[in-house]
Protein backbone atom coordinates (compact mmCIF):
# COMPACT_ATOMS: atom_id res chain seq x y z
CA UNK A 1 0.00 0.00 0.00
CA UNK A 2 2.85 1.90 0.57
CA UNK A 3 4.03 1.61 -2.45
CA UNK A 4 0.69 2.94 -4.29
CA UNK A 5 1.11 6.01 -2.40
CA UNK A 6 4.94 7.41 -3.92
CA UNK A 7 4.07 6.15 -7.18
CA UNK A 8 0.67 8.10 -7.70
CA UNK A 9 2.85 11.24 -6.19
CA UNK A 10 4.84 10.53 -8.59
CA UNK A 11 2.07 10.99 -11.22
CA UNK A 12 0.98 14.01 -9.73
CA UNK A 13 4.65 15.54 -9.53
CA UNK A 14 4.47 15.16 -13.44
CA UNK A 15 1.64 16.35 -14.16
CA UNK A 16 2.10 19.20 -12.17
CA UNK A 17 5.41 19.91 -14.79
CA UNK A 18 2.83 19.25 -17.76
CA UNK A 19 0.81 21.96 -16.48
CA UNK A 20 4.09 24.26 -16.44
CA UNK A 21 4.78 23.32 -19.65
CA UNK A 22 1.63 23.80 -21.29
CA UNK A 23 0.67 27.08 -18.92
CA UNK A 24 4.21 28.37 -20.71
CA UNK A 25 3.02 27.70 -24.11
CA UNK A 26 -0.36 29.21 -23.65
CA UNK A 27 1.37 32.27 -22.11
CA UNK A 28 3.73 32.39 -26.17
CA UNK A 29 0.56 32.49 -27.93
CA UNK A 30 1.55 35.90 -29.50
CA UNK A 31 4.70 35.72 -29.04
CA UNK A 32 6.84 36.09 -32.60
CA UNK A 33 9.00 33.18 -33.43
CA UNK A 34 7.89 31.25 -30.37
CA UNK A 35 8.13 27.31 -30.74
CA UNK A 36 5.98 24.94 -28.50
CA UNK A 37 7.39 22.62 -25.78
CA UNK A 38 6.02 18.80 -24.60
CA UNK A 39 7.05 16.95 -21.62
CA UNK A 40 8.33 13.93 -22.24
CA UNK A 41 8.05 11.24 -19.35
CA UNK A 42 9.07 7.56 -18.80
CA UNK A 43 8.20 4.88 -16.46
CA UNK A 44 10.33 3.81 -13.34
CA UNK A 45 12.25 0.75 -11.95
CA UNK A 46 10.03 -1.96 -11.72
CA UNK A 47 10.10 -4.70 -8.63
CA UNK A 48 10.19 -8.36 -10.36
CA UNK A 49 8.03 -10.67 -7.72
CA UNK A 50 7.81 -13.30 -10.48
CA UNK A 51 10.37 -13.06 -13.71
CA UNK A 52 8.90 -14.48 -16.98
CA UNK A 53 10.11 -18.00 -18.20
CA UNK A 54 10.35 -19.25 -15.01
CA UNK A 55 9.38 -22.62 -13.94
CA UNK A 56 6.49 -23.41 -11.70
CA UNK A 57 6.17 -26.71 -9.58
CA UNK A 58 4.71 -29.07 -12.32
CA UNK A 59 8.19 -28.03 -14.38
CA UNK A 60 6.00 -25.97 -16.47
CA UNK A 61 7.07 -22.65 -17.83
CA UNK A 62 5.10 -19.43 -16.83
CA UNK A 63 4.61 -17.34 -19.81
CA UNK A 64 3.97 -14.08 -18.02
CA UNK A 65 6.28 -12.87 -14.88
CA UNK A 66 4.69 -10.12 -11.91
CA UNK A 67 6.22 -7.05 -12.52
CA UNK A 68 5.16 -4.10 -10.25
CA UNK A 69 6.00 -0.46 -11.69
CA UNK A 70 7.00 2.52 -9.25
CA UNK A 71 5.46 5.15 -11.16
CA UNK A 72 6.58 7.91 -13.63
CA UNK A 73 9.07 11.11 -13.80
CA UNK A 74 10.02 13.64 -16.66
CA UNK A 75 12.21 12.63 -19.09
CA UNK A 76 12.62 15.50 -21.15
CA UNK A 77 10.80 18.61 -22.32
CA UNK A 78 11.26 19.60 -26.04
CA UNK A 79 10.85 22.30 -28.23
CA UNK A 80 9.04 21.40 -31.58
CA UNK A 81 10.22 23.57 -34.43
CA UNK A 82 7.36 23.03 -36.43
CA UNK A 83 6.36 25.83 -38.75
CA UNK A 84 3.91 28.97 -37.60
CA UNK A 85 1.89 30.50 -39.70
CA UNK A 86 2.72 33.55 -41.70
CA UNK A 87 0.95 37.46 -40.54
CA UNK A 88 1.55 39.97 -42.99
CA UNK A 89 2.79 43.60 -41.57
CA UNK A 90 3.86 45.54 -44.19
CA UNK A 91 7.28 46.54 -42.47
CA UNK A 92 10.41 46.05 -44.65
CA UNK A 93 12.37 44.87 -41.43
CA UNK A 94 9.39 42.10 -40.79
CA UNK A 95 11.15 38.71 -41.75
CA UNK A 96 10.34 35.49 -41.95
CA UNK A 97 11.93 31.99 -42.41
CA UNK A 98 9.92 29.52 -45.24
CA UNK A 99 11.78 26.55 -43.59
CA UNK A 100 14.65 25.83 -41.93
CA UNK A 101 17.14 27.68 -40.42
CA UNK A 102 17.74 30.98 -37.62
CA UNK A 103 19.01 34.26 -38.07
CA UNK A 104 22.11 35.16 -36.05
CA UNK A 105 22.36 37.71 -33.77
CA UNK A 106 25.44 38.98 -31.03
CA UNK A 107 24.59 39.12 -27.60
CA UNK A 108 26.17 42.42 -25.44
CA UNK A 109 28.46 39.18 -24.37
CA UNK A 110 29.87 38.61 -27.65
CA UNK A 111 28.41 35.66 -28.33
CA UNK A 112 26.05 34.15 -31.23
CA UNK A 113 23.04 34.07 -30.13
CA UNK A 114 20.15 32.16 -32.82
CA UNK A 115 16.70 33.03 -33.40
CA UNK A 116 13.38 32.82 -35.12
CA UNK A 117 11.46 36.11 -34.48
CA UNK A 118 12.62 38.14 -37.27
CA UNK A 119 10.78 41.28 -35.95
CA UNK A 120 13.78 43.38 -36.60
CA UNK A 121 14.33 47.32 -36.24
CA UNK A 122 16.94 50.03 -37.31
CA UNK A 123 18.91 51.87 -34.67
CA UNK A 124 20.30 55.24 -34.36
CA UNK A 125 23.25 53.81 -36.51
CA UNK A 126 21.63 52.28 -39.01
CA UNK A 127 21.94 48.71 -37.94
CA UNK A 128 19.97 45.69 -38.26
CA UNK A 129 18.74 45.02 -34.46
CA UNK A 130 16.25 43.15 -32.31
CA UNK A 131 14.05 44.67 -30.60
CA UNK A 132 16.51 44.28 -27.46
CA UNK A 133 19.07 46.18 -29.50
CA UNK A 134 21.00 42.93 -30.60
CA UNK A 135 22.76 43.79 -33.72
CA UNK A 136 22.64 41.07 -36.48
CA UNK A 137 25.41 39.30 -37.00
CA UNK A 138 25.88 40.25 -40.83
CA UNK A 139 26.04 43.74 -39.47
CA UNK A 140 24.27 45.63 -42.45
CA UNK A 141 24.45 48.97 -42.24
CA UNK A 142 21.03 50.79 -43.66
CA UNK A 143 22.26 54.36 -45.01
CA UNK A 144 19.73 57.18 -43.20
CA UNK A 145 18.59 58.23 -47.03
CA UNK A 146 17.79 55.21 -48.13
CA UNK A 147 14.01 55.65 -49.08
CA UNK A 148 13.11 51.84 -49.62
CA UNK A 149 14.80 48.41 -48.32
CA UNK A 150 14.40 45.34 -50.14
CA UNK A 151 15.08 41.54 -49.17
CA UNK A 152 15.02 38.87 -51.64
CA UNK A 153 14.20 35.62 -50.89
CA UNK A 154 18.14 34.66 -50.63
CA UNK A 155 18.91 37.09 -48.24
CA UNK A 156 20.12 40.01 -50.47
CA UNK A 157 19.65 43.83 -48.75
CA UNK A 158 19.39 45.95 -51.07
CA UNK A 159 18.38 49.95 -50.89
CA UNK A 160 16.84 52.54 -53.10
CA UNK A 161 18.76 56.01 -52.52
CA UNK A 162 18.11 59.16 -54.02
CA UNK A 163 19.55 60.21 -57.24
CA UNK A 164 20.34 56.33 -57.88
CA UNK A 165 18.27 54.75 -60.60
CA UNK A 166 19.47 51.11 -59.32
CA UNK A 167 19.12 49.63 -55.92
CA UNK A 168 22.33 49.00 -54.26
CA UNK A 169 23.55 45.58 -52.15
CA UNK A 170 24.48 46.14 -48.58
CA UNK A 171 25.33 42.62 -47.87
CA UNK A 172 23.32 39.40 -47.70
CA UNK A 173 21.33 37.96 -44.45
CA UNK A 174 22.81 34.55 -43.41
CA UNK A 175 21.29 31.94 -41.89
CA UNK A 176 22.21 28.74 -39.56
CA UNK A 177 20.89 25.69 -38.88
CA UNK A 178 21.42 22.56 -36.28
CA UNK A 179 21.51 19.23 -37.32
CA UNK A 180 19.18 18.42 -33.48
CA UNK A 181 17.24 21.66 -33.21
CA UNK A 182 15.69 20.53 -30.30
CA UNK A 183 18.87 20.46 -28.36
CA UNK A 184 19.53 24.12 -28.32
CA UNK A 185 19.32 25.99 -24.64
CA UNK A 186 16.22 28.46 -24.45
CA UNK A 187 18.00 31.69 -22.82
CA UNK A 188 14.89 34.04 -23.15
CA UNK A 189 14.22 36.60 -25.42
CA UNK A 190 13.27 34.29 -28.16
CA UNK A 191 16.67 33.69 -28.49
CA UNK A 192 18.57 29.57 -28.24
CA UNK A 193 22.40 29.19 -27.73
CA UNK A 194 23.84 25.75 -29.54
CA UNK A 195 24.95 23.12 -26.82
CA UNK A 196 26.92 19.50 -27.60
CA UNK A 197 23.39 18.10 -28.15
CA UNK A 198 22.75 20.62 -30.71
CA UNK A 199 25.95 20.49 -32.95
CA UNK A 200 27.20 23.44 -34.20
CA UNK A 201 25.72 25.73 -36.26
CA UNK A 202 25.99 25.62 -39.86
CA UNK A 203 26.05 28.38 -42.05
CA UNK A 204 24.48 29.36 -45.61
CA UNK A 205 22.55 31.33 -48.10
CA UNK A 206 19.01 31.57 -47.76
CA UNK A 207 16.92 28.70 -50.13
CA UNK A 208 20.37 26.99 -51.08
CA UNK A 209 21.53 23.60 -49.76
CA UNK A 210 18.89 22.85 -47.65
CA UNK A 211 18.57 26.38 -45.45
CA UNK A 212 14.58 28.01 -45.44
CA UNK A 213 14.00 31.02 -48.15
CA UNK A 214 13.41 34.42 -46.22
CA UNK A 215 10.03 36.82 -46.99
CA UNK A 216 10.31 40.05 -46.42
CA UNK A 217 7.26 42.61 -44.54
CA UNK A 218 5.68 39.33 -42.78
CA UNK A 219 6.26 37.75 -39.40
CA UNK A 220 6.35 34.17 -37.89
CA UNK A 221 4.18 33.76 -35.60
CA UNK A 222 4.01 31.19 -32.17
CA UNK A 223 2.75 27.68 -33.67
CA UNK A 224 0.85 26.99 -30.72
CA UNK A 225 -2.37 25.91 -31.15
CA UNK A 226 -4.85 27.04 -28.49
CA UNK A 227 -7.03 24.65 -28.68
CA UNK A 228 -4.77 21.34 -28.59
CA UNK A 229 -2.93 22.99 -25.73
CA UNK A 230 -6.91 23.23 -23.87
CA UNK A 231 -7.21 19.73 -24.80
CA UNK A 232 -3.53 18.98 -23.15
CA UNK A 233 -4.68 20.70 -20.08
CA UNK A 234 -7.58 19.04 -19.59
CA UNK A 235 -5.79 15.67 -19.52
CA UNK A 236 -3.13 16.99 -17.12
CA UNK A 237 -5.90 17.93 -14.67
CA UNK A 238 -7.79 14.88 -14.93
CA UNK A 239 -4.15 12.41 -14.69
CA UNK A 240 -3.29 14.93 -11.79
CA UNK A 241 -7.42 14.50 -10.35
CA UNK A 242 -6.94 10.08 -10.71
CA UNK A 243 -3.86 10.27 -8.98
CA UNK A 244 -4.98 12.05 -6.09
CA UNK A 245 -8.07 9.93 -5.83
CA UNK A 246 -5.16 7.15 -5.70
CA UNK A 247 -3.30 8.66 -3.02
CA UNK A 248 -6.93 8.95 -1.11
CA UNK A 249 -8.27 5.35 -2.23
CA UNK A 250 -4.29 3.93 -0.93
CA UNK A 251 -4.46 5.87 2.59
CA UNK A 252 -8.01 4.76 3.46
CA UNK A 253 -7.33 0.79 2.50
CA UNK A 254 -4.25 1.87 5.29
CA UNK A 255 -6.51 2.86 7.51
CA UNK A 256 -8.93 -0.12 7.52
CA UNK A 257 -5.79 -2.63 8.08
CA UNK A 258 -4.49 -0.23 10.65
CA UNK A 259 -8.11 -0.61 12.31
CA UNK A 260 -8.32 -4.42 12.28
CA UNK A 261 -9.59 -5.96 15.66
CA UNK A 262 -9.07 -9.59 16.60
Amino acid sequence: MIRALWTAASGMTAQQLNNDVIANNLANVNTTGFKRSRADFQDLLYQTIMPAGTSNASGSQIPVGIQVGHGTRPIAIQKMFAQGDYQETGNPLDLVIEGDGFFQVITPDGNIAYTRAGAFKRDSQGQIVTSDGFVMKDQITIPQDSVDIAITSDGAVQVSLPGQSEPQQLGVIELARFTNPAGLSNIGKNLYMPTASSGQPIIGIPGMNGFGSIGQRSLEMSNVKVVEEMVNLIVAQRAYEINSKAIQTADEMLGIANNLRR
